[in-house]
């Protein structure tokens, strides 16, 4: 059976040979039984695209809360997510950000006096990961040769490579031990603003936040409170609220922040990622097989 497949509105090259990789014929949008979606990511654009045909519908990203917060995405058709595809390049990211802080590098790249060293060593760490989809399960594989001790946050009850694990709901425990807090949570109604005062008021001092998921987690005044009074050690952000980070905002100027703007996965990685996601859900439709990265409607992610 050939799955007929709709790529837009963009008509992204490497969509279209993902696509055709998989044996999927790409058609106009009315003859569509699937669409992978590439866009202006406006929910209004995407509802004006799906009909009765239409079966599935792939997303470019692995956050999905602009389309859950319009209430776009449904059971029928339902919808796939990224989710996964990017997880070792973004957990690399993350990585790179705690070895720069535990290295001080964030201060001693802009050093242009000799001074003191400061540096601490990684190796050995305690890193809580709080979301434990594909970048934490890639982060986890990553820490192996650094006998880190990993305190992971699911609600899937297991996270292969963990030390400890811990629901959602109880994942304020693995602040006090933490020297690294890393929030690769997905972005929804229940974790929006997780991280606010409690939560860095739990933390250790020298602890470093780590955001490679989505700025709404944080809230953001807290954590510059946080910063300010050296209740915790630092942040290193990938993602931020609001964002962009306007230009000249606090963050921009502390000595103990490092901001990269939305970053954490190369334009390389991410094409390649979404584009081996296409190809395997396309098999997955045709051979009548579970796809990857189903989007739950009422979990939002």
């Amino acid at each position: 059976m050939t799955v007929a497949v709709h790529v837009g509105p963009e008509p992204v090259p490497v969509l279209i040979d993902a696509v055709r990789r998989a044996g999927g014929e790409v058609v106009p949008l009315e003859q569509a039984e699937a669409i992978v979606y590439y866009g202006s990511d406006d929910p209004d654009e995407l509802r004006s695209m799906i009909h009765d045909r239409v079966r599935w519908v792939q997303l470019p990203h692995a956050g999905v809360e602009r389309w859950t917060r319009a209430g776009v995405i449904t059971d029928k058709p339902f919808f796939t997510a990224a989710t996964g595809s990017y997880g070792p390049p973004v957990a690399e990211h993350a990585l790179a950000l705690m070895l720069l802080a535990a290295r001080g590098l964030h201060r001693l790249a802009r050093a242009t006096t000799w001074g003191p060293n400061t540096s601490r060593e990684f190796a050995g760490s305690t890193v809580a990961i709080v979301g434990y989809g594909g970048i934490g399960r890639a982060l986890t594989r990553m820490l192996e040769p650094f006998g880190c001790r990993i305190l992971a946050v699911t609600d899937r009850g297991e996270a292969p490579g963990a030390d400890v694990v811990l629901p959602r709901a109880r994942f304020r425990e693995t602040l006090p031990e933490a020297g690294y807090v890393v929030i690769a949570a997905p972005a929804t109604p229940e974790t929006k603003g997780m991280f606010g005062k409690r939560e860095f008021d739990l933390m250790r001092e020298d602890a470093w936040l780590v955001n490679v998921s989505r700025g709404g987690l944080v809230v953001t005044d807290d954590l510059v409170a946080a910063l300010r009074e050296g209740r915790i050690g630092g942040a290193a952000l990938d993602v931020t609220d609001p964002e962009p980070l306007p230009d000249g905002h606090p963050l921009w100027g502390m000595d103990n922040v490092l901001v990269t703007p939305h970053s954490a996965n190369p334009r390389p990685a991410y094409w390649r990622g979404l584009a081996e996601r296409v190809t395997a859900n396309v098999r997955h439709l045709r051979d009548g097989e579970p796809l990857e990265g189903r989007v739950s409607p009422s979990q939002g992610f």
